[in-house]
């Protein structure tokens, strides 16, 4: 069962995620994720357990429970949806009003 955990500490480990989740289970991995330019934690991972009553027994014993002084929120995670390739917010179509005559 893969777990979506978030509002976690800025500080909080992976290691230390899977120790708070071991309580529960086995924990196959734990996971932060962090910004790909700063490398810093942006506030949420993932765990998977192996067992999926065991992962349900954490989600319902951690969830909105304090974990190194934040509130969490666990959840089941829902699967990856593919998002559009392009550039987000210049993905309107048209220039997004670039290259345009000034006349």
């Amino acid at each position: 069962m893969n777990i979506y955990v978030s509002n976690l500490n800025f500080s909080t480990t992976s290691e230390s995620l899977q120790e708070l989740f071991a309580g529960y289970g086995e924990v196959t991995s734990a996971k932060i994720i962090t910004d790909r330019e700063t490398g810093r934690s942006r506030g949420f991972g993932f765990v998977e357990m192996s067992d999926d009553a065991e992962g349900q027994n954490a989600i319902s014993g951690l969830n909105e429970t304090d974990f190194e002084g934040k509130t969490i929120n666990v959840n089941v995670a829902r699967p990856k949806t593919d998002r559009p390739s392009g550039g987000g917010y210049n993905n309107r179509g048209g220039n997004g009003g670039y290259n345009r005559s000034r006349y």
